[in-house]
């Protein structure tokens, strides 16, 4: 079965297409700049050289169109006819209360991602764009959509109600959802089967650590809390983002730096985090060598990511009682043994042990990083979203 998985941004659709008896990606690629001057093709046949083309996108259905028409090339294209792509499978960043697993398409569903709009609004319309025009080139293909947020939905109440009146809640659905899910998923999966064992059987904290951060608890397979919230924002210090703050500063910000309040959000989002600490770079790498070469302030953005992840860490394995697996993916997660190293210090009281020449020596690659006697285990275990949106549109579309 070959299954094609879409993840259309606000301005970019990315694909990659799958052959699911082995789970090997047979072509991928990007369409860049959609809606802008400039748009362009990236497109790899597995086993090619990367072809670049620059082309025209006015929007997804062009865009769509563009995939296409590069998976059906003559040189570089992996299918004769359409008729070889067995399914679709859409990345949807959220499906509010409605969407408990990924679903097959269907007109009720696509209202759950229009009813969504307010809560995703950069993603939810583009992902259903890419939706509406895989339907309309693609007549009869079964499509599915896998939900970013859905994964957390296993969450108890005491998890995802702030403290608020109630009645937001009822009325605007103002909760914590929670994102990265598709990722948490995976790691879910795949790390208690590195260790040969049932995700049933494990409770496990997943720490997806790059720009954009969370963390997951998940016990015996269903997600019981993760730190971003209502929106990206909360949780974690990240790349650009604030994290957790006292909802007050908001009111205190605009008063005294004079900040305009429609640019709150923005300063929140986009000029926070390690970068308004460090006042140098929201790259982590770039960080790490400007603390290297002396720069304090690197250094302390450094160590204030790494005591949040130790701290939600802490609670989680609180809440859980207790952690059997602490997985470390994406970029950060999966490259940087600095970062691990400062996470783990100090968290041998659940029995988790680094081993430092194992850590070291990772970068990138599913590994065990903890010492022989470590009873709470270290891995480091690469996500991969996209093979896990195939995965579950396989599993649907083979019912």
């Amino acid at each position: 079965m070959k299954i094609l998985v879409v993840n259309c941004g606000s301005s970019s659709l990315k694909y990659q297409v799958f052959e699911m008896t082995a789970k090997t990606v047979l072509a991928k690629g990007l369409v860049d700049r959609i809606g802008l001057t400039g748009s362009s093709l990236t497109h790899t046949r597995e086993g090619r050289d990367k072809t670049e083309i620059a082309c025209e996108a006015q929007n997804h259905g062009d865009a769509v169109q563009i995939v296409i028409d590069a998976l059906l090339h003559p040189d570089y294209g992996v299918v004769t006819s359409l008729r070889e792509i067995d399914a679709v499978g859409h990345r949807v960043l959220h499906g509010g209360q409605k969407a408990i697993g990924s679903m097959l398409i269907t007109a009720e569903v696509k209202e759950i991602i229009h009813e969504c709009f307010a809560l995703g609004p950069l993603h939810n319309p583009a992902n259903l764009a890419g939706i509406n025009a895989c339907e309309k080139l693609m007549p009869g293909t079964p499509q599915v959509a896998v939900f970013d947020t859905s994964f957390h939905q296993t969450m108890p109440p005491e998890a995802y109600i702030y403290g608020l009146p109630y009645e937001l809640y009822e009325k605007y659905g103002i909760r914590r959802y929670g994102f990265h899910g598709t990722s948490h998923k995976f790691i879910a999966l795949q790390a208690p089967a590195f260790l040969g064992r049932k995700a049933a059987e494990v409770k496990l904290i997943s720490c997806h650590l790059g720009n954009g951060s969370s963390l997951a608890a998940v016990r015996y397979g269903k997600c019981v809390d993760t730190s971003m919230g209502l929106t990206p924002l909360e949780g974690l210090v990240m790349g650009t983002r604030s994290g957790d703050l006292d909802p007050t500063i908001v009111s205190y910000i605009v008063e005294k730096a004079k900040i305009p309040e429609r640019k709150v959000n923005d300063y929140l989002n986009k000029e926070s985090g390690v970068l308004g600490i460090s006042g140098v770079s929201s790259d982590f790498r770039d960080l790490e060598k400007a603390a290297n070469d002396g720069n304090a302030r690197a250094q302390l953005a450094l160590d204030i990511f790494a005591y949040h992840v130790k701290k939600y860490i802490g609670s989680y394995a609180a809440a859980m009682g207790g952690a059997d697996i602490i997985a470390f993916t994406a970029g950060l997660g999966e490259n940087s043994p600095r970062m691990r190293r400062d996470v783990c210090r100090g968290l041998e009281f659940l029995g988790a042990r680094l081993d430092d020449g194992r850590n070291e020596a990772t970068r990138g690659k599913d590994a065990d990083i903890s010492t022989a006697d470590s009873t709470c285990k270290i891995l480091v275990i690469p996500t991969n979203e996209e093979l896990m949106i195939a995965m579950d549109t396989h599993e649907i579309v083979s019912r």
